[in-house]
C-alpha cells in the first residue's frame, strides 16, 4: 500500500502532470533564488549556510539535516520504522549485531539550500491507526525541529507511506516478555 501525501499538498492530481511540472520548476527556480542550487544529500561541495554573523558563518551540512528530520519523525507515535524494504532489512540486520543501531537518517533524503530544506520521508505506519494523522504529525515535528535547531527554513515535508505494521501474534508475545 502506498499513500503519498506530497500529490495532496502541492494541489495535483496523477492526471495533473503538467501542473506537477510546473510546481516541480517552479520550487526549483525558488530554491536557486534564495541563494544557490540546492545540494542533494551527500552531494559534493561545502555545506549551505544557515546563519551568518559578523563574527562568521555556520554551515550544517545535509546529513545533520536529515538525522534531526528523522528522530523526529520516528518520535511520533504510529511510526513503526522508516525507509523502503530493502533499506528497513539493511536496518534490521545491523540491529543484530551489538552495538548497532538503523541510522537515524534511514528513510529521510534532503534537499538543502542556502537558507532553506526540502524533506522527503519514506514512512512505515501502525495498523489501525490515521494516516492522515499520523502524517500531519510527522510534518510537524520534523519542521519544528529542523527549523528550531538550523535555523533553515522548511520548504516542505513530502511523506510516503510504503507499508503498514500489522502485530503478529509472535510479535504481541515478545512484547509481552520484555
Amino acid at each position: 500500500m502506498v499513500v503519498t501525501s506530497s500529490s495532496v499538498e502541492r494541489g495535483t492530481t496523477q492526471s495533473g502532470s503538467t501542473q506537477s511540472n510546473q510546481a516541480d520548476t517552479s520550487r526549483s527556480d525558488d530554491r536557486q533564488r534564495s541563494g544557490g542550487l540546492a545540494q542533494r544529500m551527500g552531494g559534493a561541495g561545502s555545506a549551505p549556510v544557515a546563519h551568518e554573523t559578523g563574527q562568521g558563518t555556520t554551515r550544517i551540512a545535509p546529513e545533520v539535516v536529515a538525522k534531526i528530520a528523522g528522530l523526529a519523525a520516528r518520535e511520533i507515535p504510529g511510526v513503526y520504522s522508516m525507509g523502503s524494504g530493502v533499506a528497513r532489512r539493511i536496518g534490521q540486520l545491523r540491529e543484530l549485531f551489538p552495538g548497532g543501531s538503523q541510522a537515524a537518517s534511514q528513510g529521510v533524503s534532503v534537499d538543502v539550500g542556502e537558507r532553506e530544506a526540502a524533506i522527503d520521508l519514506n514512512l512505515v505506519t501502525e495498523y489501525g491507526q490515521s494516516i492522515v494523522d499520523i502524517t500531519d504529525a510527522v510534518r510537524r515535528s520534523v519542521t519544528g525541529q529542523v527549523e528550531g535547531m538550523t535555523g533553515l527554513k522548511v520548504t516542505e515535508v513530502n511523506i510516503q507511506v510504503d507499508d503498514i505494521h500489522v502485530e503478529s501474534p509472535q510479535d504481541a508475545q515478545q512484547s509481552r516478555s520484555q
